[in-house]
């Protein structure tokens, strides 16, 4: 089965966006590219919510990156109850899914594995749900107080299968969810 990794860029205090949504704070860890591709050789599907699809979709089929041609080539799913059409710049469309069965299918398909960026809300539905298989956080130095976290209040027991320096001045942090509480 393939591994569904939930992977984030996140403050030293947690929080995947500031109080107005923004991640200007991604800047602060250097250079990653050959970090960057090594995740693009372990997977082959990227999943993402309704809202950070439109944000994806708005830069990555133009952008000129070095790792835009690999994401863009992945095959893209969409997890929205809104969504019909999904179309991503002269590359392949997502293919748009309506509920987390789907995702579980999903991960039963062939394949390499699946990365989740963003999508915080999808995050913490496909957690609850058991579904996600690691948590993949790229820790910036940076503190902001406020902002979106990327956690819940849920308790999650978390199993850490990596921590090492990362970029030029941040940390990787790898975990395995173990399970929570209330699902005991």
């Amino acid at each position: 089965m393939r591994q569904l990794i939930f992977q984030e860029y996140v403050t030293v205090d947690g929080y995947a966006a500031d109080a107005d949504g923004e991640a200007s704070f991604f800047g602060t860890i250097g250079e990653h590219e050959a970090e960057d591709r090594a995740t693009f050789e372990r997977i082959d599907t990227m999943l993402l919510g309704a809202e950070t699809y439109r944000l994806f979709a708005g830069v990555w089929p133009t952008l000129e990156h070095p790792i835009a041609p690999l994401l863009n080539a992945l095959r893209k799913v969409v997890v929205s109850t809104t969504l019909e059409d999904t179309p991503w710049g002269s590359h392949e469309p997502a293919t748009v899914v309506r509920d987390l069965d789907a995702v579980r299918a999903l991960k039963a398909e062939d394949g390499k594995d699946i990365i989740l960026w963003g999508s915080i809300s999808l995050f913490h539905s496909l957690l609850a749900a058991g579904l996600v298989d690691e948590i993949e956080l790229r820790v910036c130095p940076v503190l902001l107080g406020v902002g979106r976290p990327v956690f819940s209040s849920q308790q999650l027991g978390l199993e850490l299968i990596e921590a090492r320096p990362w970029g030029e001045t941040g940390v990787l942090q790898r975990f395995r969810p173990t399970g929570s509480a209330a699902h005991r």
